[in-house]
């Protein structure tokens, strides 16, 4: 039903208006016992034991909603009726921030892909704690997505995380350090080897500060070298983190169907989807091969099948995460997934 008439009227919106568009539906389903029923009726497995304990946590299935899906903790219980087995909120800053100057959103339908320069707009912590206050299924695992404000000069980002962190400890069950979207200005940088080292050693401090820590991820870009990768993984392998997410969407644009002049006219921005796929997967087998056995690593990147989620367990990934697989294919995405599995 959704390939063959809700996605061709929404793919005629654009992106962003109709990712709104259905933001709108998952708030009102969040009123409507019955929509939340039916939804739950048709897009979970209610048979079988699909439960997976990853750094501490027992996940109900191990497939995801990546962060930017609901960057402001909105619908978070909304989109678990369709079977995630956890969801990822944010990115979340300290202070709320419009984003990058719109249109900043692609989709580049021969390429089942997308293309954003969204520029971590939400509306700040502060807002997304209100919301995470009224959740109320405890069986859905929740991430917190953070990262710096455009406007905090990138030596005094380390703040922002650490402000994050600590207005979110309370109602999330994991967190996700991003230093790797390529739409906020110099954030990269913060993957070079003394500031992400310095960055995750704040951030430990004051997670083993708290009673009980939270496992904490590091999500990084799919464009590092080799030299890159390695001072990344020495630096998680000597560290207190859980584990790695990878990969980020990626600033690279070779092998693309879509005409080289319309990808040249969209511009900057983080390319995800099929495109990103081999090499999420690539890194993920790297990642496995040289990490310690008990550091986690938690897969994204051009899932759409159970082919391609296989593909990325067996490279050594413990969880999945999907994003632009779930706009393409559809809410039946998890369920087809976990089938499949």
């Amino acid at each position: 039903m959704y390939k063959k008439f809700i996605k061709p009227v929404m793919f005629l919106l654009p992106p962003e208006k109709a990712h709104n568009l259905v933001m709108c539906f998952l708030k009102l389903s969040n009123y409507i016992p019955l929509l939340t029923y039916i939804i739950k009726k048709s897009f979970v497995i209610e048979s079988g034991d699909f439960k997976k304990e990853v750094a501490g946590i027992v996940f109900e299935n191990p497939i995801g909603l990546a962060a930017g899906f609901d960057k402001d903790a909105e619908v978070f219980e909304a989109l678990g009726n369709f079977g995630f087995g956890f969801v990822e909120i944010g990115t979340v800053t300290p202070k709320a921030q419009p984003g990058n100057p719109k249109p900043r959103l692609f989709r580049l339908k021969n390429d089942l892909a997308l293309i954003n320069r969204m520029g971590f707009n939400n509306k700040g912590v502060d807002y997304a704690v209100k919301k995470l206050k009224k959740r109320k299924n405890k069986k859905l695992i929740i991430g917190g997505n953070i990262g710096k404000n455009k406007v905090t000069h990138i030596d005094e980002a380390e703040n922002d995380y650490l402000i994050s962190f600590t207005k979110l400890f309370p109602y999330v069950d994991y967190f996700v350090i991003n230093v790797s979207s390529p739409n906020t200005p110099d954030l990269r940088k913060l993957q070079d080897k003394k500031p992400l080292k310095d960055l995750i050693n704040s951030i430990q401090t004051l997670n083993n500060e708290k009673k009980n820590p939270k496992p904490v991820f590091l999500k990084i870009a799919p464009d590092l070298s080799s030299y890159q990768l390695d001072d990344i993984i020495d630096i998680v392998n000597g560290s207190e983190l859980a584990g790695v997410v990878a990969t980020n969407t990626t600033i690279e644009r070779n092998y693309l169907k879509e005409p080289a002049e319309r990808i040249n006219r969209i511009g900057g921005g983080g390319l995800s989807g099929k495109p990103l796929k081999e090499r999420s997967t690539e890194v993920i087998r790297i990642l496995r091969s040289k990490l310690k056995k008990e550091k986690a690593i938690i897969g994204v990147g051009g899932i759409s099948t159970v082919e391609d989620a296989l593909e990325k367990l067996n490279a050594g990934a413990d969880l999945i995460q999907i994003y632009t697989g779930f706009i393409y294919e559809g809410p039946s995405i998890v369920k087809n997934i976990i089938k499949g599995l």
